[in-house]
């Protein structure tokens, strides 16, 4: 799969139309770059032009920031605004809803100010725009349920453009209890993601995962990579990895235009 650098755009005097910042989930886990993988197939197949940084995208901060050390998460930040500011980047999409939310709402305060995208919001835009079509033969009659992800529904209050284009799959859209507005966290957010837990009852990715399976789904669908981690390893404390896939949306649609 070749993809192209923003430096490799730069160079022949081009600029496309979107980056694609991929994260350090995106970047470096073994499952969460098959997001990034089914992502870029989609845009390669309608024909979007975009780029990535490559080696000079680093971590946005977020879980610096969330673990309480503004020094580091300012240091990173001021670093990667420089190298967006100095490829004059205007548009940025992203398949993680904590480099989402950082980029969106974290940068401008710094000096980088960008409009971001989560994937969701941009698969949707194009959708609209009549540029991406969706046939979900596949997955007709299958029973899907989508975990919203923290930092795209509560916190930045997107919770259409996800089940817009699941709608478009043809499948059996079911609704957890806690959702949207009242969503339950998966456990991952605010840096949790790299700690064990603490001593509790129940751990919060396993009260999570036994709510989503409660509607007997086919699918568990996430919009976040750290999501799709601990949605998958709650399936996998219920032995139920034979019967229910974790899947992030992306993966979905990737899946419904056989690429």
């Amino acid at each position: 799969m070749q993809i192209k650098t923003m430096a490799e755009y730069a160079m022949e005097g081009k600029s496309p139309e979107v980056l694609f910042w991929v994260g350090c989930a995106g970047s470096f886990d073994d499952r969460a770059k098959k997001i990034t993988k089914a992502f870029c197939k989609i845009l390669n197949k309608i024909g979007v032009e975009f780029a990535v940084l490559g080696q000079e995208e680093s971590c946005t901060g977020d879980p610096a920031k969330r673990a309480g050390n503004e020094f580091v998460f300012q240091m990173m930040a001021l670093t990667n605004i420089e190298v967006l500011n100095a490829y004059e980047v205007k548009k940025i999409v992203t398949a993680c809803p904590h480099c989402f939310n950082t980029l969106k709402n974290e940068y401008p305060s710094l000096g980088g100010n960008y409009q971001v995208l989560h994937h969701t919001q941009f698969l949707k835009d194009l959708m609209n725009e009549g540029r991406l079509k969706i046939e979900g033969g596949t997955f007709k009659g299958k029973k899907i349920t989508f975990h919203d992800p923290c930092y795209l529904g509560r916190a930045n209050d997107e919770y259409e453009a996800p089940r817009m284009l699941l709608e478009k799959l043809d499948a059996e859209l079911v609704e957890m209890k806690r959702c949207k507005i009242n969503g339950l966290c998966c456990g991952a957010g605010g840096a949790q993601m790299f700690k064990e837990p603490e001593k509790g009852n129940k751990d919060i990715n396993v009260e999570r995962t036994e709510e989503a399976l409660s509607f007997e789904p086919k699918i568990i669908a996430t919009g976040c990579p750290f999501c799709n981690t601990m949605m998958t390893d709650g399936v996998k404390h219920f032995n139920k990895n034979t019967e229910v896939e974790v899947k992030d949306i992306v993966e979905l649609l990737a899946e419904a235009e056989d690429l």
